[in-house]
């Protein structure tokens, strides 16, 4: 019962870790469904594993590719998303509540913008950028939801 508390507290900290980008949000869930399936062990506790393993590294693998794909075919360098999400946890801290937000936006731009010498150019980019990341996450997202899914139909199977 205390495994199944500290699990569920580790899918919480997982799906918000994916909204928050400071959290190992995926990891952190895959980790909570790998220590429930050592504790509860039987066939519940590996297919749960299983299947919610599956669909959060669906979920990471797809992030990758589709947000990938999208910053390839406008050629923003990786580099610009990674200045954004760093200027996005130093915004955190300066403005809690929407300074993640604000600081990746504001962060992204200034990037492009340095890279490019055009402030069109940069903001069209920079909106792209922001739109592949925002997409990825949700699908990331989708895909841990369903895990947490997964798990709590097998927590009616494992207790019933």
């Amino acid at each position: 019962m205390i495994v199944s508390i500290i699990t569920g507290l580790l899918l919480i900290v997982g799906v918000v870790g994916i909204v928050v980008p400071v959290l190992p949000g995926s990891i952190t869930i895959l980790g909570g469904l790998l220590l429930w399936a050592i504790v509860v062990g039987g066939p519940t506790g590996w297919v749960v594993f299983a299947v919610g393993g599956l669909l959060v590294l669906a979920g990471m693998a797809a992030t990758y590719v589709l947000t990938g794909r999208t910053l390839k075919r406008h050629r923003i360098p990786n580099r610009s998303v990674i200045i954004g999400l760093v200027a996005g946890i130093v915004g955190m801290f300066l403005l809690p509540g929407f300074g993640l937000l604000i600081g990746f936006v504001v962060g992204l731009f200034v990037a492009e913008y340095l890279r490019v010498r055009d402030v069109q150019v940069a903001l069209r980019t920079s909106w792209q950028a922001i739109k592949a990341t925002g997409f990825g996450m949700l699908v990331e997202l989708t895909c841990a939801t369903l895990a947490v899914t997964t798990w709590v139909i097998g927590l009616f199977v494992h207790f019933s």
